[in-house]
């Protein structure tokens, strides 16, 4: 079973509503966008230039950390300057010799120098060969210290150098580490005769360098132009610098004083590295702020902005977000009065609509009583005149075959309004709708011609419906032939059945006159050039055709609209220009098959008895030429007719007549009695007798609701000679076969 899943087209008011919401949203949306965004944007903004700001306030620190350490550093070194000078001015001209002779007083004055300067680790003077010959701290000395494998000492008897910083060492006389500045000694001929030696303590520096705010410097140090590091804060390892690092690359292009970026080569940190040169020396002091510390501080800043900043964002989302919700819920009452609104208009077009068909179906009803009357007496009249034609003339029976002919086709005009106005009579079978698409197939071949391919899916376990089988293969055949004209060029036509469900929604948004529930599914689909919407909303209104004129009369799909409609159901037009169409009959499922005659019953057909018949028939008519042809056709098959013009001559010629065996009568009588209330008059004196009702008009005392009471046996107006005697002739044998049976039973 399949459940309708089609969405009928939205209405115009629908889709304006649609749209006007969707207008009205939309600055809402950009709205609450632009809350979140616009802040972004500036606090993305103001944290670029912030970020700026506190890099350049960073690097102004670092420069200004770097001037006071280079001021400090100065002032260190003029104190290396001076302890040079006082070894000089204290041991100028003295001989080696006298030095050892008095170690101990000169050490004792040297001491007494050094111990108020705590950057001073002590003062050495040595000869020539490397050998001490006095220390302030160091008493005596030991007589075997060789010092002439230092660097410094190689550098002064190596070349011609006057002042000479040295690399951090570890002294062998006592357990420190210092680095030197030392200065050649000479002889008053200008001769080499050893160094006098200030010996620095690194400790001093880093001291100083701790002390600095750990918000303006990170790393601070004191290296030599080379990169030997002399002192550095926090402490490391000496070590050097490669020409590659960043600060060194930057001493090399600017070597008085330079700001540069970079990572360090001894703890692979970012960093702003400033740096200046010491005057009189190649020696630099440096600082680094790490990035990350910048950076910190920057977080810091910019979270205090969005401690004010997220609150007021997130008050604008959420008065955007309210009033986006409130713009909704207008937006969705305003639909929902847009939909009653379709729906009202809709419902408007049905009642419309309803309110044409009912027009239609008066105007039908008013003429169809008269005008079949009038077609059965000229049908039945050419038909006996073709019988009982003798002349050799040909053109006499043309004539009379145009005139049935044309007859013929008003009888189906008349037909077709009733039953677009659902005033056609339905005789109600259960019908197997599966058995009735495959026992057609022959016929739509042969109606659809070769250049259109017809497909049948039929569905196993299909349900029964209760319906006209007549009226539902005329449908089926006006659909194959309107989707054969639409695929001039050849195409494919599928008939397909299944069990549907359709729901409440579905029911609401097509506005079909059904209720939710089960359902049959016919439909018939093509694939040929498809429906405007335009043509697609006339599609089913009565004489509205597109094709040339006389090429149709307009009625094929109000008919199939009309039966549908009789039947209880609901019929839906899907359809798209190139797309091709598919329209959908939906019949209500039948639960009780017991409630009506069976249609396979009907496929035994009753076979007329060859030769002349002697029953006699009252037959009840009102109408002087139809009453005249009934009489002459049974006539003419060997039956025996008695007239009657109304309901109490009937009754009068029946109680005089014992040998009548069927009542034909017409429902609309004369005389305040009609057709049905006859027949139940005649139960009550010959309950036996069979009757036969002939209406050209369905709003009578035997069709309830469009369909024919269960009980009846019936000939609709205008019937040919044929049918009227087949019709007899069944009704009678019917009757005498439930006389066999009534005695057994």
């Amino acid at each position: 079973m399949i459940k309708a899943r089609e969405t009928p087209i939205h209405t115009a008011a629908e889709a304006a509503a649609e749209r006007a919401a969707s207008l009205a949203e939309r600055p809402l949306k950009l709205l609450i966008a632009a809350s979140v965004i616009l802040p972004l944007t500036i606090f993305a903004i103001a944290s670029w230039i912030s970020y700026g700001q506190h890099m350049s306030e960073a690097s102004d620190r670092l420069q200004r950390t770097v001037g006071t350490m280079q001021e400090h550093a100065v002032k260190v070194f003029e104190t290396f300057a001076i302890s040079e000078r006082y070894l000089e001015e204290l041991f100028n001209d003295v001989p080696d010799a006298a030095i050892r002779r008095d170690q101990q007083s000169y050490s004792a004055r040297i001491r007494n120098f050094i111990k108020t300067l705590p950057q001073l680790r002590d003062l050495w003077v040595i000869d020539r060969h490397g050998r001490p010959l006095v220390a302030g701290t160091v008493y005596p000395l030991p007589p075997d210290l060789d010092l002439s494998d230092r660097d410094y000492f190689t550098a002064h008897t190596s070349g011609n150098v006057d002042t000479y910083i040295s690399k951090v060492v570890r002294a062998r006389a006592a357990d420190t580490s210092f680095f030197a500045i030392t200065r050649k000694r000479e002889t008053a001929s200008g001769q080499f005769d050893g160094v006098y030696l200030v010996s620095i303590a690194p400790e001093y520096f880093t001291r100083y360098y701790s002390q600095l705010p750990p918000s303006d410097v990170s790393v601070a140090g004191l290296i030599r132009a080379d990169g030997v590091t002399l002192a550095r804060y926090p402490s490391a390892a000496p070590s050097t610098l490669p020409s590659t690092t960043p600060m060194m690359k930057a001493i090399a292009m600017q070597p008085t004083a330079g700001l540069t970026y970079g990572v360090s080569a001894l703890d692979s940190e970012k960093r702003i590295i400033a740096y200046r040169k010491l005057p009189d020396y190649g020696v630099y002091v440096y600082a680094g702020l790490n990035i990350a510390t910048v950076r910190s501080e920057w977080l810091s800043d910019m979270s205090a902005h969005l401690v004010f900043g997220i609150p007021a964002t997130l008050a604008m989302v959420g008065l955007g977000i309210l009033t986006l919700r409130h713009t909704r819920r207008e937006a969705e009452i305003h639909a929902q009065l847009a939909q009653e609104a379709a729906r009202r208009q809709s419902t408007e077009l049905a009642l419309r609509q309803a309110q044409k068909m009912e027009a239609v179906g008066r105007l039908t009803g008013g003429i169809a009583h008269d005008f079949n009357n009038l077609l059965t007496a000229i049908i039945g009249n050419v038909e006996l005149a073709l019988r009982r034609n003798t002349s050799e003339d040909g053109r006499v029976a043309n004539s009379l075959n145009a005139i049935r002919q044309a007859s013929m086709r008003a009888a189906t005009l008349v037909q077709r309004l009733l039953t677009f106005s659902r005033q056609h009579p339905q005789e109600v079978k259960v019908v197997d709708i599966n058995r009735l698409v495959t026992d057609m197939s022959d016929l739509l071949h042969r109606s659809i011609g070769e250049t259109v391919r017809v497909e049948t899916v039929l569905a196993g376990g299909l349900w029964k419906a209760a319906l006209d089988p007549n009226q539902l293969e005329s449908a089926i055949l006006n659909l194959s032939v309107n989707a054969r004209d639409s695929m001039p060029n050849g195409g494919r036509l599928t008939i397909e059945t299944s069990n549907a469900y359709l729901d409440e929604s579905y029911l609401k948004q097509s506005g079909a006159e059904v209720e939710a529930g089960q359902f049959v599914l016919v439909a018939v689909s093509d694939t040929g050039t498809g429906m405007t919407p335009e043509v697609r909303d006339r599609a089913f209104d009565p004489f509205f055709t597109t094709k040339p004129a006389g090429a149709g009369s307009g009625l094929g799909l109000s008919m199939v609209y009309g039966f549908v409609k009789q039947s209880h159901g609901h019929v839906q037009i899907y359809s798209e220009m190139g797309q091709g169409t598919s329209i959908k009959m939906y019949f209500p499922r039948l639960n009780d098959p017991s409630a009506y005659p069976a249609w396979e019953a009907d496929a035994e057909l009753v076979s007329q008895r060859q030769g002349k018949h002697s029953e006699t028939i009252l037959l009840v008519e009102d109408d002087q030429d139809v009453s005249r042809f009934v009489i002459d056709a049974l006539t003419d098959i060997g039956y025996r007719v008695v007239h009657a013009e109304t309901a109490a001559d009937a009754l009068d010629k029946l109680k005089a007549t014992p040998e009548i065996a069927l009542l034909f009568t017409d429902v609309v009588l004369p005389g305040g009695t009609n057709g049905r209330e006859l027949a139940n008059e005649v139960k009550k004196q010959r309950p036996e007798l069979p009757v036969v009702f002939a209406t050209g008009y369905t709003r009578n005392a035997i069709i309830h609701h469009g369909r024919l009471d269960t009980d009846v046996d019936l000939l609709t107006k205008p019937f040919t000679t044929e049918a009227l005697a087949t019709k007899v002739r069944q009704t009678l044998d019917d009757a005498a076969k439930s006389r066999r049976r009534g005695p057994q039973a």
